[in-house]
């Protein structure tokens, strides 16, 4: 007698239990594998809006005022501008290799910081990562690792400008405001001390690369402060370069200390002190916040036409 043939025959589905078809799970993957692109839309969207409250709002105004004539401010300000995607370029070249197109997202990425809320950048940048896994296979990982750098590199570079810009400065400070140095220091190196010492469970990237990064990280602050300490002397050469540059070492600490509010006026404030010329600093300092503000508008403006350009291609 002919003995059945032994095969694989799909189970039984247990009554009452719905399986999904294949074709019904199609939507699902779609929405899984686009998210990253949903994400930097939506992200885009909120660079736009952001962009126009701001430059409806203050940004206008302090275009209207007298604007410097010297060449040299523009230069130095472009430079200064261009610095932090830049050198965020550079890092992730090394790390990743990304084409000179991703200086795009790098640039959407600082915008998205600054007139979104904080972090917004890296999760668009992440998001943009993920869209191009070919190119890089733990996007995560190494984003995270750089902006966790930047915070320490920053935090060190403030350390250091409290440590040499003190004894110039405690005669300008009242004692609340010494107090609250001293408690932002103390701050500050609390903040970074849970990442120096857990360090190998915190970093994915290796011990070289780690160096590396926040050596790059040190590097653009540095270029960052003497930037704008140029820019501002063109501005007003009456002011020697000096006290720019210390005026800048300022601004960049004032911006760094967590518990001291309306950073703006304290700075305004200090600045005044040192230089006097109350009004033309303060609009210069606004100026310099419009101009800013003005190459984000520029630059979304020249993106979206890119974009557009290559999707009729």
């Amino acid at each position: 007698m002919k003995q059945p043939e032994i095969g694989v025959y799909p189970a039984a589905t247990p009554p009452g239990i719905a399986v999904p078809e294949i074709e019904a799970l199609e939507p699902i993957r779609q929405i899984r594998s686009r998210w990253p692109a949903i994400l930097g839309a939506l992200l885009s969207v909120a660079m736009v809006v952001g962009l126009g409250i701001e430059l409806f709002g203050e940004g206008l105004l302090a275009l209207e005022r007298s604007v410097p004539t010297h060449p040299g401010f523009y230069l130095c300000f472009l430079l200064l501008y261009m610095s932090p995607p830049t050198f965020d370029y550079v890092i992730f070249r090394r790390l990743w290799r990304i084409p000179l197109s991703g200086l795009i997202a790098l640039h959407k990425k600082r915008i998205a910081n600054e007139v979104v809320f904080g972090y917004s950048g890296e999760a668009f940048f992440y998001a943009w990562a993920r869209q191009r896994m070919k190119m890089v296979a733990a996007p995560f990982g190494a984003v995270k690792d750089v902006s966790i750098l930047s915070a320490i590199a920053g935090n060190a570079i403030t350390l250091g400008m409290i440590v040499v810009a003190l004894p110039f400065a405690s005669g300008l400070l009242t004692p609340d405001q010494f107090r609250t140095l001293a408690w932002s220091t103390v701050v500050i190196i609390g903040m970074s001390l849970p990442f120096l010492l857990f360090s190998r469970r915190v970093f994915s990237l290796e011990k070289r690369d780690l160096w590396w990064v926040f050596g790059i990280h040190c590097v653009r602050l540095l270029c960052g402060s003497t930037l704008i300490a140029l820019a501002w002397h063109f501005a007003m050469p009456e002011v020697s370069i000096g006290m720019w540059l210390f005026l800048a070492a300022g601004r960049l600490l004032v911006s760094r200390l967590p518990l001291v509010p309306s950073k703006d006026l304290l700075f305004a404030n200090f600045a005044i002190i040192l230089i006097g010329q109350g009004e033309a600093l303060s609009e210069l300092v606004a100026l310099t916040a419009a101009f800013t503000l003005l190459m984000h508008v520029v630059l979304i403006v020249v993106f979206g036409l890119i974009a557009v350009t290559r999707k009729d291609r």
